[in-house]
């Protein structure tokens, strides 16, 4: 107990200091962890490790959002390449101070501008070929993926002519044209454009749909 309040009073080791300063090593970490473009397998163990010796002084929806992911993700102690993407795209927003702090009732901002159909279409599942990019708020994206394909639904591995929807995460870069997931989704739009009848839906639209 800090029966002299030598710790509440100190200019080092006070709460508030100490939560700036886990916040602040934070973002250090995911600068650092990201500034190859790659997450690697021993930096989310890292990572991980790291949230749990300072969850006491990070108490943030966000960051408690990012420990949870990290959980499901490490869960199998593999990091698939869909995993990485998604964990790369969360700390980027974390080094570059976007997720500092959640709003409340909305975690992450949403990208915005997206070229999604309207009115939204019914989602049907039988037979029906999905592709998902982006970051998805639900949980890790072969979790999304494993709850289509218990609908009837497949899994394919990138744009073309024989998908029938893209779903794009709604944890979104503002900047999406020049995300690395910006692409799949100028493809879609070229080729819906062109005729095909190709889907672009986001995620609150996919969740919509799949829980109603």
């Amino acid at each position: 107990m800090d029966l002299h309040r030598e710790f509440k009073n100190s200019r080092f080791f006070n709460a508030q200091r100490m939560d700036r300063r886990a916040a602040d090593a934070l973002a250090g970490l995911a600068a650092g962890i990201t500034a190859d473009g790659l997450v690697t397998l021993d930096e989310a163990q890292f990572l991980q490790r790291w949230l749990e010796a300072n969850l006491v002084h990070l108490d943030d929806p966000v960051i408690n959002l990012l420990y949870q992911r990290l959980q499901l993700m490490l869960a199998d102690g593999v990091l698939d390449p869909d995993e990485s993407a998604d964990l790369l795209s969360i700390l980027m927003k974390f080094g570059g101070l976007e997720l500092a702090k959640a709003t409340p009732g909305r975690a992450y901002a949403g990208a915005n501008d997206l070229p999604l159909n309207a009115p939204v279409p019914n989602l049907e599942w039988d037979g029906r070929l999905f592709v998902f990019t982006g970051t998805m708020a639900y949980g890790p994206r072969k979790e999304c993926q494993k709850l289509v394909e218990e609908r009837g639904g497949i899994i394919g591995s990138g744009v073309s002519k024989k998908i029938h929807y893209l779903v794009i995460g709604s944890i979104g870069n503002e900047q999406w044209r020049h995300s690395s997931y910006g692409l799949k989704i100028m493809k879609a739009v070229e080729l819906r454009d062109a005729g095909t009848p190709i889907a672009i839906v986001g995620e609150n639209a996919w969740q919509q749909a799949m829980f109603g």
